[in-house]
């Protein structure tokens, strides 16, 4: 059976529905909805975790405000210990207004009786102002974070959200010493940021990327999921990786029974990796690549000029707008450093307020425009104090660092003769 060449209105109707298809993939891929998890919290407050609270009241409302009020106190007295090695207390009016919020790690709530185990944050300024400790502390260059899943042999990042996403938007970065900067996933972050763009080198493209995102280097933390049969034990290998070069910093690997104690073990591997970043910054190891920095911008070469002469100097006024006598002062400037030192020479002398070189000629004589309160003999006179050879007139003068002024041509005089002796004769 012969095969039916469609007509072109047929063929035209499958290009259309070709380019429609294509239009929707594109489409899907930068504005996927299952996409996108912001960071909860940077700031730099202290935090305290892992509180085991077991209250019981009358209703379950008041026993949750007793057990968040207990967590308050233990996490207090946790606090100073590990800033001053001694146990404080405070009222709770006095920990209500440095609290900044309670995490819940895990809770249950029953008729009269609250269990949860809890964490507590404390605003760092008012919390080191009472215990009198430093709260500030110097941190890393902005760093580009790109978490890395590996699942069913399969790399992700931000093409949807993934939990290893998830647990570096739950961790609190404001106590670490590494700036991280976290991006949330959505817009153009998963055609910018992918599995692919982690296994470039060309550091072209990575300045443009890092540009972008105000950063200066790249982190790649990287996890590989292992589950061993459907719903039951998981092990996770996680690498810390930086640059675009890949170094790899650390490795471990971690395991938990089911997959309900996912989110647990990659919130423990986030904070373990970010344990080796802080190692590897104040190890000297974070060190960013010079070729991830934009190049310089080429500085203007200074033009030679030949140096006016004395008698064709501009000088506008001999009285400046402040009431002092305007200057203009020739000097030798062999080199650009020359011309930094002969202002600050001239400005070292009293009465100058300023001396500013209005004309450069590197490798000949520059002229610099000075202010002087007073009489310009006077200045002439400090010049010469100073060990200055000056030259010229009124408002101009030319000026030399230990060199004699050159004597004024005379003519030569004519030979003296030397008188002979000569003897007069004797008379008889």
């Amino acid at each position: 059976m012969a095969a039916r060449i469609p007509s072109l209105r047929t063929s035209g109707l499958i290009l259309a529905m070709a380019l429609l298809a294509g239009g929707a993939a594109l489409y899907a891929q930068i504005e996927g909805g299952d996409r996108g998890a912001a960071p909860v919290d940077s700031s730099g407050d202290f935090e305290v975790g892992g509180i085991s609270v077991d209250v019981a009241a009358k209703d379950a409302d008041t026993a949750r405000i007793n057990g968040w009020r207990l967590a308050q106190r233990k996490g207090w007295t946790l606090l100073s210990q590990r800033l001053t090695g001694r146990p404080s207390q405070l009222a709770d009016g006095t920990l209500d207004s440095i609290v900044t919020g309670v995490v819940i790690e895990n809770e249950q709530i029953g008729p009269t009786r609250y269990i949860a185990k809890l964490g507590v944050l404390f605003n760092r300024a008012r919390a080191g102002e009472i215990l009198g400790v430093a709260t500030q502390f110097t941190r890393s260059a902005p760093m580009l974070v790109i978490p890395v899943m590996w699942s069913g042999g399969a790399g992700q990042v931000f093409e949807r959200a993934t939990p290893w996403q998830q647990a570096w938007a739950r961790y609190r970065t404001g106590n670490s010493l590494i700036d991280y900067v976290r991006p949330v996933g959505t817009g153009a972050d998963p055609l910018l940021l992918n599995v692919g763009q982690t296994e470039r080198r060309g550091r072209g493209w990575w300045r443009t990327i890092l540009n972008q995102y105000g950063a200066n280097d790249v982190l790649m933390p990287e996890v590989r999921l292992n589950r061993l049969w459907p719903n039951g034990p998981i092990q996770a290998a996680f690498f810390a990786y930086h640059g675009p070069d890949r170094q790899l910093l650390t490795s471990f690997t971690l395991r938990v029974e089911n997959s309900d104690g996912l989110p647990a073990l990659l919130d423990e591997g986030v904070a373990r990796l970010d344990r080796a970043y802080q190692d590897a910054l104040q190890g000297g190891l974070l060190r960013t690549d010079a070729l991830l920095s934009p190049p310089p911008t080429p500085e203007a070469t200074p033009t030679v000029e030949p140096a006016m002469p004395i008698e064709d100097l501009p000088v506008a006024s001999a009285t400046d707008a402040s009431g002092g006598t305007a200057v203009a002062i020739q000097f030798d400037t062999p080199s650009a450093a020359s011309v930094t030192s002969g202002e600050a020479a001239i400005r070292s002398v009293p009465g100058v307020s300023s001396a500013t070189t209005i004309s450069l000629a590197l490798g000949g004589v520059s002229v610099m425009r000075v202010t002087y309160s007073g009489d310009v003999a006077v200045l002439r006179t400090s010049l010469e104090s100073r060990g200055w050879s000056v030259q010229g007139s009124g408002a101009t003068l030319r000026i030399r660092r230990g060199a004699a002024a050159p004597a004024s041509p005379t003519s030569t005089p004519a030979p003296t003769p030397t008188p002979t002796a000569t003897s007069s004769p004797r008379g008889g």
